[in-house]
Order: C-alpha cells, then structure tokens, then sequence
C-alpha cells in the first residue's frame, strides 16, 4: 500500500471518530498533565538521565571548544579604569550639587 493511500484511509478514520463523538482532543491541561507524567516516569530511569546528561555536557563542551581562544577575544574590560569609582567620584566634586 502506498503512502496516499495509507493517509486516505487514516483520514477516513479520523473523520470518522469525530463523527461519532469518540475522537478526543486533549485541552492544553490534559496535555501539561500527560506531559508531566512522561517525564516523571523518564526521570526514575537514573542510568538514561546520567547518560542524557553526560551527551549535552559533551555537547556544549565542543561548542565551547570551537569558539575563538580567551587570547584572541577581545577583553571587554580593556578600557575600563583600573579604579571604576575614581572617575565617578572626581565628576562630583567639580559639580556644585
């Protein structure tokens, strides 16, 4: 059987249910709720969330791996004084306030 054909028929199903009152659509509150309970029970598996833990920490590790070095980054602090309030303290004392 061919993919249309296969959809044609599903459809025909759906449409079906829907006519009959059987078909359910969840409201976004059964669906937070199922949602929940899925990760609630992917959650007890501690060898899986190690492991899909382990896989992300990978992961950003290589992205940070492939972004430039901290001796070619530009320092953002570069231009800043060495003592910030100086500045801000000699501005007051030229302004009568």
């Amino acid at each position: 059987m061919n993919a249309e054909r296969q959809r044609e028929i599903a459809r025909k199903g759906g449409r079906a249910a829907h006519e009959k009152g059987t078909a359910h659509q969840f409201t976004s509150d059964e669906a937070r709720a199922a949602g929940r309970k899925g990760g609630e029970r992917v959650s007890q598996d501690r060898n899986h969330m190690a492991t899909i833990g382990r896989m992300g920490g990978r992961r950003s590790a290589g992205r940070r791996g492939s972004n430039a070095t901290a001796e070619t980054k530009p320092n953002p602090g570069a231009d800043a004084p060495e003592n910030p309030g100086t500045e801000r303290v000699e501005a007051e004392e030229g302004n009568p306030t």
